[in-house]
């Protein structure tokens, strides 16, 4: 082994020649390990004169500041160090340093009026007012038809307070500049400023002149509309829009503009007014009125709706839209009839021999799978034709040539009524073909959670619970709302003990309920008080009362039971519920304005984070008057 090592130095001896001592010394050496040099202390950064200007500035020690602000524009004469010199010798009172920096900007830049207005503004300061108004009217009088002068020169005038002198600035541009007549610019300064009155003429009077900016005047006026909590801005806006339309029915963009302005409102009235009015002048084949049927229909005002489609109608049976108006009539009856309860055994006859008229003309087929779907549910839950609505939907479901996604709702029409019927688990499956299909979509979750309250009907509360809770995620905000709801409804009825017993008689009524037995769902929610002197479930079974009394057209003993809500469980999740459903009926069954007021206002006051403020609130001022509606003839 040492022989080995021999000549392995001897090897590196002959390569390194006679320094090859050196070079096995230090293979041999051991390494010397020597501690790190300690570092050189630094000297502490200096900070710049632009630093320490700008800290003084912050600390409001303009005295400070001043010096170094003045020897950094004296060596750099930029708009910034420009701005806080002059901004510092106004603050320590040195006016007549600050004059004669204004001066020489004047005079370096007299292009530049803006430091007219500056020389203005220091004599403002210094309380020289007649020669802070000889100077800014002498930059009025400057104004070329240079467009970004005219635009700086009026900012320059905002800047410094002096309104009424932006506003002049560009009515002078508008003089000078024939071709640019500064609206938009010009209205919004009066936004600024909160002149709304003037802002909507400027603004009207930009569509005016160029129709085609229209939608940027849109934009605009939108803007402001989101924030106008008192509806002032969107009056005068109806207001301007109504004489303009009086006085000029030729110039149909103000119809268009009143139209567009009707619909943000939800006044689907007016809206249908205006929508008619373009329709005659325009010569049109009714889509925009189509447009306002389908938009008064989601938004519940069944009788506009109709009368929108009416109107289709009487084009004739040439127009495209003539099919979809008629079968949009029979949905807004419909909807009418299901949503309100405010119909006569005549009209449900009426409805279903229009149904059936519709499909003996134009089949059984894609076009008409929706007609069938709305006649079902109507033969099954309010025409005791049960068996005949079961057959229609079997047969629209396996219509070849519809699409996936009409047949997953007369699916879950189907599934609805054979649940009505008893069959739950025929419905169970139809429920989970749709949400397998339909996963992500939102009749997917709809499924879901008529599968979910299925179990809850049937007394599989944990199964139940735990599909809700995934579905508090769903993107539908009123399927999510439900789940919660339910999903709250389950967690807080079952007893510390684990006992159902009071939530499955609740779930067994809401059931009966559902499939249209009402006095049965009565007696066996009235069962539930039997059981104990007080369970949290009480104010949830007065609630399904109030419901099945509204549906029963009882309103009276619907306000009773709501009234106990609003006055024994006030701290319960149903309260909020209650005290709404209870305005309603006094505003609408009881033609009782002032009562409704007063609980819309209790709603706002007593549960500001219900979902029902925002309604509450604009019913609330409503009821006070707040929203006069003016007679005009299209």
């Amino acid at each position: 082994m040492y022989k080995w090592l021999l000549n392995i130095l001897i090897i590196i001896f002959f390569l390194s020649g006679f320094s090859g001592y050196s070079q096995i010394d230090k293979i041999l050496k051991p390494v010397e390990i020597k501690p790190p040099h300690p570092p050189m202390p630094q000297e502490p950064k200096k900070e710049s004169d632009e630093q320490l200007a700008a800290q003084y500035f912050r600390d409001r020690e303009f005295d400070k500041a001043v010096v170094f602000y003045e020897k950094l524009f004296n060596k750099k004469k930029n708009q910034i160090y420009y701005t806080y010199y002059l901004f510092c010798l106004i603050e320590l009172d040195e006016f007549n340093k600050a004059e004669k920096l204004v001066k020489s900007q004047v005079r370096n830049y007299p292009v530049k009026l803006k430091y007219i207005v500056d020389l203005g503004y220091v004599y403002t300061e210094a309380g020289e007012f007649n020669k802070a108004k000889k100077q800014f009217e002498e930059a009025l009088k400057k104004i070329t038809t240079d467009k970004s002068q005219i635009i700086e020169l009026a900012n320059a005038f905002l800047i410094r307070g002096q309104f009424d002198y932006a506003v002049a600035t560009y009515r002078k541009g508008r003089q000078v500049m024939r071709n640019y007549p500064f609206y938009i610019e010009l209205g919004d300064l009066y936004r600024q400023i909160r002149n709304y009155s003037m802002m909507i003429e400027e603004y009207l009077d930009y569509v005016d002149y160029d129709y085609s900016n229209m939608q940027v005047v849109q934009h605009k006026l939108q803007n402001v509309l989101s924030d106008d909590p008192d509806k002032a801005v969107s009056e005068l806006l109806r207001k301007s829009l109504l004489r303009r339309v009086q006085r000029h029915p030729d110039k149909t963009y103000f119809s268009e503009m009143l139209l567009w302005l009707s619909i943000q409102q939800k006044d689907f009235e007016l809206a249908f007014s205006q929508a008619k009015a373009i329709d005659r002048r325009l010569s049109e084949q009714g889509d925009r009125i189509f447009d306002i049927a389908e938009l008064s229909l989601a938004n519940q005002n069944y009788d506009v709706a109709i009368d929108a489609f009416k109107y289709i109608l009487k084009k004739g049976k040439s127009n495209v839209l003539y099919l979809d108006a008629k079968i949009g009539i029979l949905n807004a009856r419909y909807l009418k009839i299901t949503n309100t309860y405010n119909y006569t055994d005549n009209d449900l006859l009426e409805l279903e021999k229009d149904y059936i008229s519709v499909l003996d003309e134009y089949g059984r087929n894609a076009s008409t799978i929706q007609v069938m779907q709305f006649l079902g549910h109507l033969q099954a839950f309010y025409s005791d034709k049960s068996n005949e609505a079961i057959e229609l939907l079997y047969e629209a479901i396996n219509i070849r040539n519809a699409s996936q996604y009409s047949i997953a709702e007369c699916k879950l029409e189907l599934a609805d009524i054979l649940l009505f019927t008893g069959d739950v688990w025929e419905a169970k499956l139809l429920y989970a073909q749709v949400e397998k299909a339909f996963k992500n979509d939102p009749i997917g979750h709809l499924a879901k959670f008529k599968n979910a309250r299925l179990s809850f009907y049937i007394g599989e509360f944990d199964w139940a619970k735990a599909q809700l809770n995934v579905l508090k995620a769903a993107t539908s905000k009123l399927i999510a709302n439900d789940a919660l709801s339910l999903s709250v409804l389950i967690s807080d009825n079952i007893d510390m003990d684990s006992s159902t017993v009071a939530l499955e008689i609740y779930s067994r009524a809401d059931l009966l309920l559902y499939r249209n037995k009402d006095d049965l769902a009565l007696a066996t929610l009235d069962s539930v008080f039997e059981l104990t002197e007080w369970h949290p479930i009480f104010d949830e079974v007065l609630f399904k009362k109030a419901e099945i009394k509204i549906k029963q057209r009882k309103y009276e003993e619907a306000a009773s039971y709501l009234s106990e809500i609003v006055d024994n469980y006030s701290y319960d999740i149903t309260a909020d519920n209650a005290l709404f459903l209870l305005a309603e009926l006094y505003e609408w069954k009881f033609n009782d304005k002032d009562k409704a007021m007063q609980l819309y206002r209790q709603l706002l006051t007593d549960y500001p984070a219900s979902l029902y403020t925002v309604e509450a609130r604009k019913r609330f001022r409503r009821l006070r008057g707040d929203f006069p509606i003016d007679e005009m003839t299209p």
